[in-house]
């Protein structure tokens, strides 16, 4: 296929050229796409790890709050068993406090009658000795003054104890009066 002028060895030369250019653009783009896929691996591998440490962390903070809810669990069911049995002997109690007062209900209520009469009684002796104290306190005053003629009283109307005391000091002070 050679005409001689070397046309044949050109085009092999250019042929040649060609294949090493394109070896080489070839090898380049290889090698880009090579270092591309490895960085992308790289921060695949650094995505996956960290995305497998969040992953470890979420699932002991999960372990921890299980274990901190079972804790808070269990106390809450053992305060609420404690508070249950202390109810129950409570109400027991109460029962049994019942059933005993219904037994000696009659004496009981008798005995608080009799408490009261005798409270009553004591009361009343008290208060003659109280109100014999201030007669005896009114005669020695009366002992004191000289004897005068008490004026004659108007008829009592009906008053409290305080206005009448008013008034039997009023005819007094007239007659101290009528005697100047």
């Amino acid at each position: 296929m050679s005409n001689g002028n070397g046309v044949t060895a050109t085009l092999s030369e250019a042929v040649e050229s060609v294949k090493e250019t394109v070896a080489g653009v070839g090898t380049a783009i290889a090698t880009t796409a090579e270092s591309a896929v490895a960085t992308a691996g790289e921060t695949a591998a650094k995505v996956k790890e960290a995305a497998g440490k969040r992953v470890a962390g979420a699932r002991q903070g999960v372990t921890r709050a299980k274990a901190a809810v079972k804790k808070a669990v269990t106390r809450a069911k053992g305060k609420l068993a404690t508070a249950r049995d202390q109810a129950k002997a409570e109400a027991d109690a109460l029962r049994r406090k019942k059933a005993a007062k219904a037994a000696t209900g009659k004496p009981a209520a008798k005995k608080a009658a009799a408490g009261k009469a005798t409270a009553k009684k004591a009361a009343k002796k008290a208060a003659p000795k109280v109100a014999a104290g201030k007669v005896a306190t009114k005669k020695a005053a009366a002992a004191k003054r000289p004897a005068t003629k008490a004026p004659a009283r108007k008829a009592a109307v009906a008053r409290p104890a305080a206005k009448k005391a008013a008034t039997r000091k009023a005819p007094a002070k007239k007659a101290a009066r009528a005697r100047k």
